[in-house]
């Protein structure tokens, strides 16, 4: 591998790795349908509001959100909405797993 594709892997990876957490995942989550400030995602999380601002600036350095100051309040919305098909894919994933050990869980029931 090359040092311009392992560069591009590299930033892949950070992208990946900003989302490899439930409670970022359920910010990526609840950021598709509205903006939110970081006091009603630390409240749906169930977290501090340190905690969740933490999750939120890993998301925001990996490019997946962005914010707006508005008086004393920060907004939250996603940076990049395509994220959610990542979901899909993910649940496609889960789906077709799940299928697979139904199949091999009958099959050893017969």
């Amino acid at each position: 591998m090359d040092q311009r594709t392992r560069a591009l892997f590299d930033a892949r990876a950070r992208v990946m790795k900003a989302l490899a957490h439930p409670s970022r995942l359920f910010i990526v989550n609840e950021l598709g349908s509205k903006e939110r400030c970081v006091c009603e995602l630390a409240k749906l999380i169930g977290v501090d509001m340190s905690t969740a601002s933490k999750h939120l600036s890993i998301l925001k350095a990996a490019g997946i959100v962005q914010d707006e100051k508005r008086g004393s309040q920060v907004y939250y919305s996603l940076r990049i909405p395509c994220v959610l098909k990542f979901m899909d894919c993910v649940e496609a994933v889960l789906k077709s797993s799940a299928e697979k050990i139904l199949a091999l869980q009958q099959e050893t029931a017969k």
